[in-house]
């Protein structure tokens, strides 16, 4: 079995709860959206990367492991279009007894249920429509929810990430948080991390907008305001 692979490589996490933590990324190539802020677009599409099988990708990685290693990051693109590999990279090597963070746009609950007794840490990007250059009638919210009730009954630690333009409505942000609420089993354990879209300097003018976001939000669930900091600290 092999998996388009675009790179391997050491970093620290600069997003969502597990920031500051050091990590092996696996980035997967291929993405069934199109976001207009995607910051690697490079990750779209299928035919980038180099085909590796799990034997290869566990050779990599064993190869470049720290002593502050915390746990492997499956990214992309969107990694649960490779979930069959996750999984069996996973069974695999189990007894490494390596803990994993999926970062997946939640569009793909069956597959999000291929993997989640596998996975510790699942953040899950809530997409809002200005994220599309065009509107979509497609229920990508109730996938997503979908994805966080499966991620919930197996107990993984997850959160949600919105990426947030100056643009971005404070309407948009409750009702989207509050719809969440609404409808997945455990709201208690749903943080909601807001990350102001990079570069920074977007947000100069904006500064009282982001308190009024996280106020909105944390109307309906626990939420943090994060940027990117491995931008901050300018690391891949």
């Amino acid at each position: 079995m092999k998996a388009p692979i675009i790179e391997v490589f050491s970093s620290i996490q600069g997003e969502g709860l597990l920031i500051g933590r050091r990590q092996i990324f696996v980035r997967f190539s291929g993405c069934n959206l199109n976001c207009n802020y995607c910051d690697t677009p490079e990750s779209r599409k299928s035919t980038a990367g180099t085909n590796k099988t799990v034997e290869e990708l566990f050779k990599t990685i064993e190869s470049i492991l720290t002593p502050d290693f915390h746990s492997i990051s499956f990214t992309g693109g969107e990694p649960l279009l490779q979930a069959d590999f996750i999984k069996t990279f996973l069974q695999k090597y189990q007894k490494n007894k390596f803990k994993s963070l999926l970062e997946t746009n939640g569009s793909l609950p069956k597959e999000v249920e291929k993997i989640a007794n596998l996975i510790t840490h699942a953040s899950v990007d809530i997409k809002l429509p200005e994220h599309f250059s065009s509107n979509t009638k497609d229920d990508l919210i109730g996938r997503e929810i979908e994805s966080l009730n499966i991620l919930i009954s197996r107990r993984v630690k997850i959160y949600c990430k919105v990426v947030m333009l100056p643009s971005t409505k404070v309407e948009t942000l409750g009702h989207v948080a509050k719809t969440i609420k609404e409808n997945i089993s455990d709201p208690s354990r749903i943080v909601m991390v807001l990350q102001p879209a990079s570069p920074l300097e977007y947000w100069v003018q904006h500064t009282p907008k982001l308190f009024s976001m996280s106020e909105k939000v944390g109307e309906h669930l626990n939420v943090l305001t994060i940027p990117q900091v491995h931008k901050l600290l300018e690391v891949k």
